[in-house]
C-alpha cells in the first residue's frame, strides 16, 4: 500500500518547459501539508540536470507576510534569466452529480472545503486525494517581468517597489487565474486591490497631486486615500460568495416559489462580457433585488457583479458579509471631497479595465410608487468618462427589470409616502425583513433589456463639460430607463389592481373583474406587450386566484356576501394597490394621452390633427417628471399609432370634427385610472404654492407636508377621488414641474402660480370630460 504522501493527486500539471534552462518555483503555501505536496510534485517531475530553486513567496491566504523572502531578492539579482513558475495547492469541493460545488451545508458543517485547516488537509490528503490539485500559474521569464516592473505606465508599480515584491504580486495573480479555471467563472473576482491598485504608479501620482492641491504631506494623503479605498472596495471571498448565495436562495424561497428568467439570455451576456466591460443596471423595487440577480448569476456560473451599495447597509453582521460577496460601499454625499472622488474613480476604472462586471441602481434608491424613478447620473458619468479617456475600448450597459408578483416592502412604502420616516437599516430591521417573507408573494421575474454600447452612443472625443457633452449622460440614462420599462413584464396582479382602481370606490365580484379586465387584456395582446408566461386571467379560477393573493397580503379586501364575494380596495389600501398598478402604468400612458387630448378637444369644440398633436405634446410636457417619453418625433409617431390602433379612421375624424366617433372607439377609457392620480397630486402642490405668502420661501419637505395636509382635508370632503394621489413621491414630480418653470422662488409673481394652478385644473377638467359608460354590465 502506498504511503499517504505518494498517493496520486488529480490532474497534476506537467513540467512547465523542457528546454533545460533554470527554473525558479514561486511557491504559495501556508501549511506544512501544502509544502510537502508541492515539494513532492517537484521532486517527482524534475528533469535530470535542470537547476531549480524552490522559493516561498509570502502566502496569499490567511494574511500576507509583510516581507518578501530575501532569497528571492538574491536569486533575481543573479545574471541569468530563469523561468519563474508560480505553484499552489488547490483544495477542491466534493464531487456531486459530476460537479464540484460547495453547498451551504458544507460551509455550515466544517467551513470552506476549498480552504481547509491543517487537520482537514491531512484528512483529505489521506482519504480523498482526488480533491487535491497542484495549480501552476502561467510561467514567465525573469526578463519579461523586469521589463513590466520598469514600465512607467499608470498600472505599473509605484516607485520604491522592489522587483521581488512585484514578482510575488504577479505570481499571486497568475495563480488566481489558474485556480479560477478550476473553480469556475463565478469566482472571477479581483484580488490584492491594495497591491495592484493602491501601490500602482498612476494611483500614487494622483495621491501626490492631491497632496499638493490640499497643501498636506504625501504621506498624509496616502493614508487618507488608503482609508477611502478600504472603505469603498469589495473584498470577495469564495467562501462568503457560496455562503451568502446559499443564504440568498433560502431567503428567496421563504417568500417566493419561483424565479423566472432565461438562462440563454444570461449566456448571451456572458459571451458579450468576454470582450466588453459589462455594467448591469437593474430596476430597484425591493430589498431582495440584489439577492435575486446575484443568485441567478451564481447559478449560471457567472462572476459576481461589483454592486454599489449605500453605507447605510454597512452594519454588523450584514456589512462585512455582503462586502465579501461583492458589494462596494459608497457614501451618499461626497461632492466636495476630491480625494474620495479620486479613489472611487480609480476603483471603478480598475474594475472596468479588468472587465469585472459592475452593478448599481440607476434610480439611486428603491421605488416607493412602483414606477421607475428619475435616474441619477453620478456613477454613470464616471463610466462614460473612463470610456472617453480610452481606458476601455467599450462598455456595454445592461438594462435589467426585476419584477415581482408582490413584495414584502409594500407596507413601509405606503407609510413613507404618507410622510412617515424611512426605517433605519440595522439588525432589527434585517430580522423584520426576513420575517416578512414568511408570507407567500408569488414569483419573481428577471428580464434583460436590449444592451447599450457606449461606442455606439457616445461621440468620439466629446467633452462632457461642453454644451453637447452635458447631454450625453442624461440621454444614455434615459435610454436605459426606457429599456428597463420596455422589458418589464405585465403580471396578473398588476393588471388586476389596474382594473380595480379604474372603478374608483366600487367593489367588484370575480365575474365583474373579468369584464373590466377584457379590454386591458385585448390592449396587451394587440400591442404584443411583455407578460409573464402565461398571463392567465381568462377564467374565474385564475382571476379569483389573483384576487385571493392580493387579499392574503392585505392589498385588497374581500367582503363575503350571500350571493357573491365582492373585492374592494379600501381607503387605506389605495397606495399599496397603486404600487402594483404603477409597475406597468407606462404601457398605458400614451393611450391615455390620446383619450384625454380628444376629450379636451371636444370640451373646447376644436378640431384637426394638428390641434390633437399640440395637446398631446402639452400632456407630454406636463408628465415629463413622472414618465419616460420618446423623442418628439418618436412620440408623435407613437401617439398617431395609438389613435390608429383604436380608431382606424381617427385622423380623418379629427379633421372632420367627429370627436364623438373617436371617443366611442377609445372607450372604455384608461385615463381616469392612469393619469388622474398624478394630476390630482400636481393640483395639491399648485394650490399650496398659490396659498403661500408672496415672500415665503418653501422647502421641498414643507411643500410635501402642506400638500398632504390639504389632500387629507379634501379627501374628508370627498374632493379627492383617488386617495393614492396623497403621496410624497407624487408630490415630488409636481414640485419638480413647478421648479422647472421658476415657481418656487419667493420672488415669483403670484399670478404665475395661479396660472400654473389653472393649467392643472384645466387638465383635470379634460380627464373629467371622459364619462365612459359603466364597463360592468348591469
Amino acid at each position: 500500500m502506498k504511503a499517504p504522501w505518494d498517493r496520486p493527486i488529480v490532474d497534476a500539471p506537467a513540467w512547465p518547459i523542457d528546454d533545460g534552462g533554470p527554473v525558479v518555483f514561486l511557491i504559495d503555501a501556508h501549511s506544512r501539508v501544502e509544502r510537502a505536496l508541492i515539494d513532492g510534485w517537484i521532486s517527482r517531475h524534475r528533469p535530470t540536470g535542470v537547476r531549480t530553486d524552490d522559493l516561498y513567496i509570502p502566502t496569499s491566504r490567511h494574511g500576507k507576510q509583510t516581507k518578501t523572502d530575501p532569497r528571492l531578492e538574491a536569486r533575481l539579482a543573479e545574471g541569468d534569466d530563469p523561468l519563474l513558475v508560480p505553484l499552489r495547492v488547490a483544495w477542491l469541493a466534493k464531487e456531486r452529480d459530476g460537479r464540484r460545488r460547495v453547498t451551504l451545508k458544507d460551509i455550515l458543517a466544517l467551513g470552506d472545503p476549498r480552504d481547509p485547516n491543517f487537520i482537514r488537509q491531512r484528512w483529505v490528503r489521506t482519504f480523498a486525494p482526488d480533491r487535491i490539485q497542484i495549480v501552476q500559474g502561467e510561467p514567465a521569464p525573469r526578463s519579461q517581468l523586469e521589463t513590466r516592473w520598469q514600465d512607467p505606465g499608470g498600472r505599473g508599480p509605484a516607485e520604491g517597489t522592489s522587483l521581488a515584491d512585484f514578482v510575488s504580486l504577479k505570481a499571486w495573480l497568475a495563480l488566481e487565474r489558474a485556480e479560477r479555471a478550476l473553480r469556475g467563472t463565478r469566482y472571477k473576482v479581483p484580488k490584492f486591490i491594495g497591491e495592484v491598485l493602491f501601490r500602482s504608479r498612476g494611483f500614487q501620482q494622483g495621491v501626490a497631486a492631491l497632496a499638493a492641491a490640499e497643501d498636506v504631506s504625501v504621506e498624509t494623503m496616502r493614508q487618507r486615500t488608503g482609508r477611502y479605498l478600504k472603505e469603498i472596495a469589495a473584498t470577495h471571498s469564495p467562501f462568503v460568495i457560496d455562503a451568502v448565495t446559499g443564504l440568498m436562495g433560502w431567503i428567496i424561497s421563504l417568500g417566493y416559489h419561483h424565479l423566472d428568467y432565461s438562462s440563454e439570455k444570461l449566456q448571451e451576456l456572458y459571451k458579450l462580457g468576454q470582450d466588453h466591460s459589462l455594467v448591469f443596471l437593474p430596476s430597484h423595487k425591493s430589498n431582495a433585488d440584489h439577492l435575486v440577480l446575484q443568485y441567478a448569476l451564481y447559478e449560471n456560473d457567472f462572476p459576481p457583479n461589483h454592486t454599489a451599495g449605500g453605507t447605510n447597509l454597512d452594519f454588523l453582521p450584514v456589512g462585512p458579509m455582503i462586502r465579501r460577496s461583492g458589494i462596494f460601499f459608497i457614501r451618499r454625499e461626497f461632492k466636495d471631497n476630491e480625494p474620495y472622488k479620486f479613489v472611487l474613480r480609480q476603483y471603478l476604472n480598475y474594475l472596468l479595465e479588468k472587465r469585472f462586471p459592475l452593478e448599481w441602481y440607476l434610480e439611486g434608491g428603491r421605488s416607493r410608487t412602483g414606477k421607475l424613478r428619475e435616474p441619477r447620473y453620478g456613477l454613470l458619468s464616471y463610466v462614460v468618462d473612463a470610456y472617453i479617456r480610452g481606458l476601455v475600448d467599450d462598455v456595454v450597459l445592461v438594462p435589467v427589470s426585476i419584477a415581482y408578483d408582490q413584495i414584502s416592502d409594500i407596507a413601509s412604502y405606503a407609510a413613507e409616502q404618507r410622510g412617515l420616516g424611512k426605517e433605519k437599516e440595522g439588525a432589527t430591521w434585517l430580522v423584520r425583513t426576513i420575517s416578512g417573507l414568511r408570507r407567500q408573494y408569488g414569483s419573481i421575474y428577471l428580464r434583460f433589456g436590449s444592451p447599450i454600447s457606449l461606442s455606439d452612443n457616445v461621440p468620439q472625443g466629446v467633452d462632457l463639460t461642453s454644451e453637447e457633452g452635458k447631454l450625453v449622460v442624461p440621454k444614455i440614462a434615459f435610454e436605459v430607463s426606457k429599456r428597463i420599462n420596455d422589458a418589464t413584464p405585465i403580471t396578473p396582479v398588476s393588471l388586476v389592481t389596474l382594473a380595480l382602481l379604474s372603478q374608483s370606490a366600487a367593489g367588484l365580484t370575480v365575474d365583474e373583474t373579468m369584464t373590466v379586465l377584457e379590454p386591458y387584456l385585448a390592449y396587451v395582446a394587440q400591442r404584443d406587450l411583455p407578460t409573464t408566461v402565461p398571463l392567465s386571467l381568462t377564467t374565474t379560477d385564475e382571476v379569483r386566484g389573483a384576487l385571493g393573493a392580493l387579499v392574503a397580503n392585505d392589498v385588497v379586501s374581500r367582503i363575503e356576501g350571500p350571493a357573491d364575494d365582492v373585492y374592494v380596495i379600501e381607503q387605506d389600501q389605495h397606495l399599496t394597490a397603486a404600487y402594483y398598478r404603477n409597475t406597468i402604468i407606462h404601457f398605458f400612458v400614451n393611450s391615455s394621452i390620446v383619450e384625454v387630448a380628444v376629450a379636451g378637444m371636444r370640451r373646447d369644440d376644436s378640431t384637426g390633427v394638428d390641434e390633437f398633436l399640440s395637446r398631446a405634446f402639452a400632456w407630454r410636457a406636463l408628465l415629463r417628471f413622472d414618465f419616460f417619453f420618446d423623442s418628439r418625433d418618436e412620440f408623435r409617431d407613437a401617439i398617431l399609432e395609438e389613435l390608429r390602433l383604436e380608431c382606424p379612421d381617427g385622423v380623418a375624424c379629427l379633421e372632420r370634427g367627429d370627436l364623438s366617433v373617436v371617443l366611442a372607439a377609445l372607450a372604455p377609457y384608461a385615463t381616469p385610472a392612469v393619469l388622474r392620480p398624478f394630476i390630482q397630486a400636481y393640483r395639491l402642490v399648485a394650490e399650496v404654492l398659490v396659498r403661500a405668502d408672496s415672500d415665503e420661501e418653501l422647502s421641498r419637505s414643507e411643500i410635501q407636508q402642506r400638500a398632504l395636509d390639504l389632500g387629507r382635508q379634501y379627501e374628508a370632503q370627498g374632493k379627492i377621488s383617488t386617495p393614492e394621489s396623497l403621496s410624497f413621491a407624487l408630490f415630488d414630480a409636481g414640485i419638480a414641474l413647478a421648479n422647472n418653470i421658476g415657481l418656487l422662488h419667493p420672488t415669483t409673481v403670484p399670478s404665475e402660480r395661479k396660472s400654473f394652478l389653472a393649467d392643472i385644473e384645466d387638465a383635470l377638467a379634460d380627464i373629467d370630460a371622459l364619462n365612459p359608460p359603466d364597463p360592468v354590465p348591469k
